[in-house]
């Protein structure tokens, strides 16, 4: 004649074992969620590489491109000192004085009509970049002669240039342009910040 065990049954039950797989399934949905969600809104480090690569080129173009208080164009531009109508075609606030605002390319006849990044008349100085764009689309960035640079459709390249000489510099407005190139694509937003200054009146 067998007698009971004096020791209860050790484990779990069926219900306990299907609530512990519920919770645990829960809480796994719910970090593949989160993370998914991070994933998504994040910008792929990739992409943010080519957009900085983008802004350091095109900033780099700008800050070499000339900046005198004459338009190149003028035939006195690298002999200027100042801005009147002894130097400048047309003084103070003529089509030439470069710190006439607002800045932006020339569109007068005098410059065979309105200039262009890769058309003729071409920007010939810092402040004719300002309000550039390259839109995202088909051929989207293109280099200095015009020619589409492959695989950076979905890119869009902008160019900001503001007279800053007062802040924070304490110079004359007009002898200091602050260069914004922002570059975006999806998640990636990158803006890049230069400076250039009228150091030396007839340098071009």
């Amino acid at each position: 004649m067998s007698t009971p065990d004096g020791h209860k049954q050790a484990g779990i039950s069926l219900i306990e074992l299907v609530m512990f797989i519920v919770i645990v399934g829960v809480a796994v949905v719910g970090i593949l969620s989160v993370m998914n969600i991070t994933t998504k809104s994040s910008a792929d480090p990739i992409v943010r590489k080519q957009a900085l690569a983008i802004a350091e080129s095109l900033l780099e173009e700008i800050e070499l491109m000339p900046f005198t208080f004459c338009d190149p164009d003028d035939p006195n531009a690298s002999l200027a000192t100042t801005i009147d109508s002894t130097f400048c075609t047309g003084g103070a606030n003529g089509a030439n004085d470069e710190s006439t605002l607002p800045l932006g390319p020339e569109t007068a006849a005098s410059v065979g009509g309105a200039e262009g990044r890769y058309v003729s008349p071409r920007f010939d100085n810092v402040s004719d970049y300002n309000g550039f764009l390259m839109s995202a689309g088909p051929g989207a960035i293109k280099d200095i002669t015009g020619g589409a640079i492959a695989g950076l459709d979905a890119y869009t390249a902008s160019v900001t240039i503001t007279q800053a000489g007062t802040a924070p510099f304490a110079l004359p407005n007009a002898d200091v342009l602050q260069i914004d190139v922002r570059v975006q694509s999806g998640a990636a937003d990158i803006t890049l910040t230069g400076y250039r200054f009228r150091y030396a009146p007839n340098s071009l």
